[in-house]
């Protein structure tokens, strides 16, 4: 065991110790390592704790539902800005979309009618469907985030219809499978730990009841390992590596699904809302994405991270726990994530001499100045790049491709102006003397304004 796996180890022993959780599971998925995993306590009954130990993971559910979502919108199914009711015969609240009940701004209420926590009896589906005529819209839809496991649920319903199946099939055949998330399903299985609520004041442990939710499952019903909820969060946030073939979503719609949408809280921005993926930002252009957990008797995180210097390719951890109680454990994939990339960052890869930029490009390269701002143009794995002369060295520069046919017109394909495109004038001997990127104008000297013709 290496120096860094015992304090991964240590780290989880003292969590397990001092929230007092009857069995804690934790895994970390990176390219470049092996997978590590730690299990301690016992599941509560005559299995054995380890690797293929499952617990209820609860709301991260709902990240496999949106992935599903998003592979209908890929497909052609659906839209996101579609209402809900073109894919489900609903009685009221037909209009919210998909994309706000993906990002919890749609503004309906947060459980289906009746109190299910209370009484634990969850509607079928069709009775779930039939009680939005009692479902209220508590806020304005797109007025803020306000968390919706009833909004979630119709989405799982609606993929299961478009796709001519359930949710849980749908799920199975185009998840779990194509990613080998073998020890995930709607089921415990035969290697399930017991979900306890531990006493707040004594070290008694009393075992929560069973429950199936039902037609709320696409929201909270999957039971999963620590090691498959690692390698599911390590695609969140890397899917070209977990994923090269792209089976179950492309890198590109993922970075859709994780750019934010909403702050959790307007008055701290701790926490950003995507489509289905929870956003904390963690300073130096490091964001974990993901999603917490929570049903009786058990408690889960499940993170990947993004961004930052010495973050491996495909990082991922899951932290799962049978206890509800144990609110403490709740930061221990960041924390583990953390200490990994700090103390065994990735590899560092030589630098080795590249190609030239093309010839029609290498008279552009340099600095140049727009907006009063000054910009320094580079050839750089094999793509016209700039970024701000004043930009901070971790901060990814824009990123250009030329259009098809128009070499002297190229789009940003990445970074600042994302979207737009730069346009190049040239002199008549071929010399580039002036630039326009998003339409403004940039030019080899500081200059002003002026020179515009604006009657044109």
């Amino acid at each position: 065991m290496t120096d860094v796996n015992r304090r991964l180890d240590r780290l989880v022993r003292q969590r397990q110790a001092s929230a007092r959780v009857p069995a804690l599971a934790a895994a970390l998925h990176r390219a470049d390592r092996p997978l590590w995993s730690c299990a301690v306590g016992q599941t509560g009954n005559d299995t054995p704790l380890d690797g293929h130990t499952r617990f209820r993971i609860g709301s991260i559910t709902k990240t496999f539902t949106a992935v599903l979502v998003l592979q209908c919108r890929d497909d052609g199914l659906l839209d996101l800005d579609d209402p809900i009711g073109k894919h489900l015969d609903l009685p009221e609240h037909r209009e919210l979309t998909v994309a706000r009940l993906l990002s919890h701004t749609a503004g309906l209420q947060r459980e289906p009618h009746g109190d299910v926590w209370d009484s634990l009896r969850v509607p079928d589906v069709d009775q779930l469907l039939a009680d939005l005529a009692r479902a209220e819209r508590v806020l304005p839809p797109g007025r803020r985030f306000h968390y919706s496991n009833l909004g979630v649920a119709l989405l799982g319903h609606a993929v299961g219809r478009l796709r001519g199946g359930t949710w849980a099939e749908v799920l199975a055949d185009r998840i779990l499978r194509p990613l080998g998330l073998t020890d995930t399903g709607v089921e415990p299985g035969e290697r399930a730990a017991t979900g306890y609520l531990v006493d707040a004041y004594s070290d008694h442990a009393r075992p929560e009841p069973p429950t199936d939710f039902g037609a709320v499952g696409p929201a909270a019903q999957l039971w999963g390992t620590a090691g498959d909820l690692a390698r599911w969060a390590a695609f969140l946030v890397d899917p070209a590596s977990v994923d090269p073939a792209g089976a179950v979503l492309r890198p590109e719609t993922l970075a859709e699904m994780r750019w934010p949408r909403t702050v959790t809280d307007e008055a701290s921005w701790a926490a950003g809302f995507g489509l289905g993926l929870i956003l904390l930002p963690r300073g130096d252009r490091v964001t974990h994405v993901g999603h917490d957990g929570a049903m009786p008797g058990f408690l889960a995180s499940a993170y990947g991270r993004r961004g930052g210097s010495g973050t491996p390719a495909a990082t991922g951890c899951a932290v799962l726990a049978s206890s509800g109680t144990a609110s403490e454990i709740m930061d221990l994939s960041h924390e583990l994530m953390t200490t990994a990339v700090r103390e065994d960052p990735v590899d560092i890869v030589p630098w080795r001499p590249g190609e030239p930029a093309p010839e029609a490009y290498r008279g552009l390269l340099g600095r140049w100045w727009g907006e009063g701002n000054e910009y320094v143009f580079g050839w750089h794995d094999g793509a016209l790049t700039a970024r701000g002369a004043d930009d901070p060295a971790g901060k990814p520069p824009a990123v250009f491709a030329p259009l098809p046919d128009r070499p002297d017109v190229l789009r940003t394909v990445s970074g600042r102006e994302v979207g737009e495109v730069l346009r190049l004038t040239r002199d008549t001997d071929g010399t580039v003397v002036r630039m326009h990127w998003a339409t403004y104008r940039f030019t080899r000297l500081q200059e002003t304004f002026d020179g515009y013709d604006f009657r044109a």
